[in-house]
């Protein structure tokens, strides 16, 4: 069993319950453990866990043999393995995935995240800091401020922890020196005074001694500030501050489980609420009030910021998961164009202009990234000129998404300020994969200035004053795969047929509208949204349109086929072996690339993803031009 503290053990004897409902009742502080690698934060973690008596008995037993197996500390307990459980872990001595642990002290309840020290993990620091309160931030007294304590200090400022403790750790090896623990807090000071960190206590301690750590040290008398716990103890809590602000609930789930009852679940971000209170829902903007409020011990009179409720409403009124539920007074901005903090944590670098699923709270939209603005130098804080962010970079850059969305400034200064309304992730289309976070600043004021005009002419009446349905006929697949040929007679024969066309070809754009574009992939990608862009409009004249490029990735074809109207979209896949593509290639493409002289060539050095829903495969080894251009007319009018 584990050890309760020796505070609690006669409590525990005579009232067990009472035992229970006090440790219930006590604050709950969430922080981190971060810094460079071999700072020894395991070692602090697992230090304060055991002398806060959190350990069972058969933990500490195995952590004793392990110790012997696996320590740093020869026949001593090696505390880091108490914390560090991944086997990677324990056989290269670093932290690689966060690890939650918890304990208590006499007054608080903690939940601490060690997380790890090493660059190429930094992704999974911003996680752990994401739901912190406080950090630890450690720093090696024999190595000083490093790299990654400064870029830890600034993720972990970015994602809204305003409290520090510096913690100067292996202050023993250093033989308990206070000059060397003065020149890291000067050397820190001022790197905080630069990124705005004001509240910061800087703590001598040695997480493998115990100096410092819940009980003082005898070796360094010169210090008479806090121990840590003591720090942790008393440091005030930000709980208050989200139950002042507005009222906001994202929605998560309409609550239906039967026909006589329609409520609206989530997490109340911000604020309070009780019956009665009149709310808008958000981005429809519909006033209503609240008719209950439901949690899982029945109705209540109050609900506040924390706290998991069904609401219900007392009129009918229109609302669906990703919607905001807010205060009628004071609600939330809405908008589509955003400037944005990001940090990008995938190995592949961002893709300006490619199309990303973006999650904020409990809304899911697709949002594109320009260009960064700016990359910032941990260490210096310069603002550096950056095309695209590589793994671990933070950028500012603008953000625009598919339809508004409903948002808060993420800056934690101020009654404004929202994580769950301001805090996003960004995903990967194809793979999944969480590529990046972000925090939004503010709405672009042309996002707010500018508003779709109302046409009196609809797309329906240009439509049907053409006498045919819209279309966009997108010809995919390798150069020489036989698309600008296919697509040409496509044209013709429905020209003959009465039907009003335009064909988009790949190289006629490339002399025009997009001549400044290159053969990156970020080029390639603007070179499609602006083509997509036009066929979009094209379509919305009633015209069907033939679009040939070779547009290699899925995620860009899936971006204009999100364009159009559903059942308006027709993939057309030219399917033609790379070897035979090779065999046409008149214009000599393929073999200037092949000896280097053409980069990010598709097929060769650039890659092509096949579709994988395509309405239409066309084989080229089987067909003739004019056979493909015949069943795709007999396809798309069997269709219409």
């Amino acid at each position: 069993m584990s050890r309760p503290l020796d505070s609690d053990q006669d409590l525990i004897r005579s009232d067990v319950r009472a035992w229970l409902a006090q440790q219930e009742a006590k604050e709950l502080l969430r922080f981190i453990t971060c810094g460079s690698v071999d700072d020894g934060k395991s070692t602090l973690i697992g230090r304060l866990l055991y002398e806060s008596k959190q350990i069972f008995d058969d933990q500490l037993a195995a952590l004793e043999s392990d110790s012997k197996r696996h320590g740093t500390q020869g026949e001593g307990i090696d505390f880091a393995l108490l914390v560090d459980g991944l086997s990677a872990e324990r056989e290269q001595g670093i932290t690689i995935d966060v690890a939650y642990r918890f304990f208590t002290s006499a007054l608080r309840k903690f939940i601490v995240a060690d997380t790890p020290g090493h660059e190429q993990y930094t992704r999974n620091m911003v996680t752990g800091a994401s739901t912190a309160d406080l950090a630890v931030l450690l720093v090696d007294a024999r190595k000083g401020v490093l790299t990654q304590t400064r870029r830890h200090s600034y993720l972990a400022s970015l994602v809204g922890i305003r409290r520090f403790v510096l913690a100067v750790n292996k202050m023993d090896l250093v033989n308990y020196d206070q000059g060397a623990f003065d020149a890291i807090c000067a050397d820190y000071r001022l790197f905080a005074e630069q990124i705005g960190i004001k509240n910061w206590v800087p703590i001598p301690v040695s997480g493998l001694a115990g100096d410092n750590v819940m009980s003082r040290s005898e070796p360094m008398p010169w210090y008479d500030g806090p121990t840590l716990l003591e720090h942790l103890d008393a440091v005030p809590l930000d709980a208050e501050a989200d139950a002042a602000k507005p009222f906001r609930l994202p929605v998560q789930w309409v609550n239906r489980p039967n026909q006589n009852f329609r409520g609206f679940s989530g997490q109340i971000a911000s604020g309070s609420i009780g019956p009665g209170a009149e709310v808008r829902v958000l981005p429809s903007g519909r006033l209503t009030r609240i008719e209950r409020v439901a949690t899982m011990d029945g109705d209540q009179a109050e609900a506040v910021a924390g706290q998991s409720v069904t609401v219900t409403f007392a009129d009918e009124v229109d609302c669906s998961r990703g919607d905001v539920i807010a205060a009628a007074g004071d609600p939330p901005e809405a908008a589509d164009q955003f400037e944005a903090t990001i940090v990008w944590m995938a190995e592949d670098e961002l893709l300006p202009g490619r199309g990303y699923w973006m999650k904020i709270g409990t809304q899911l939209v697709t949002a594109t990234v320009q260009q960064p603005k700016y990359e910032v130098n941990v260490n210096t804080l310069e603002h550096l000129a950056a095309p695209t962010l590589a793994l671990n970079a933070i950028g500012i850059a603008e953000v625009a998404t598919d339809r508004e969305i409903v948002f808060e400034p993420y800056a934690v200064e101020g009654s404004s300020s929202n994580k769950a309304l301001g805090g996003f992730i960004l995903i990967d289309k194809l793979t999944n994969a969480t590529v990046a976070c972000g925090m939004l600043h503010f709405a672009l004021r042309r996002a707010l200035n500018i508003h779709r005009q109302h046409l009196d002419v609809s797309r329906e009446t240009h439509a049907q004053i053409k006498g045919q349905r819209p279309a966009v006929l997108w010809f995919t697949g390798l150069s020489g795969a036989g698309k600008s040929t296919i697509a040409n007679l496509v044209e013709k024969k429905l020209v003959a047929r009465g039907r009003h066309t335009f064909l988009l070809d790949g190289d006629n754009v490339r002399h025009g509208l997009n001549r400044d574009l290159g053969f990156t992939e970020t080029d390639r990608i603007e070179n499609i949204r602006r083509v997509g862009e036009v066929a979009r409009l094209m379509s919305d004249a009633g015209l069907i349109v033939l679009s040939a490029f070779i547009s290699p990735f899925r995620a860009e074809r899936d971006m204009v086929r999100a364009m159009v109207p559903e059942g308006e979209f027709f993939e057309i896949f030219v399917d033609t072996p790379l070897a035979e593509a090779e065999k046409r290639d008149v214009k000599g493409l393929y073999a200037k690339a092949r000896a280097g002289e053409l980069k990010n060539f598709t097929g060769i050095d650039s890659p092509y993803e096949p579709p994988e829903r395509a309405e239409i495969r066309i084989d080229t080894t089987e067909l003739s031009a004019d056979q493909a251009a015949d069943r795709i007319v007999e396809e798309l009018l069997k269709r219409r």
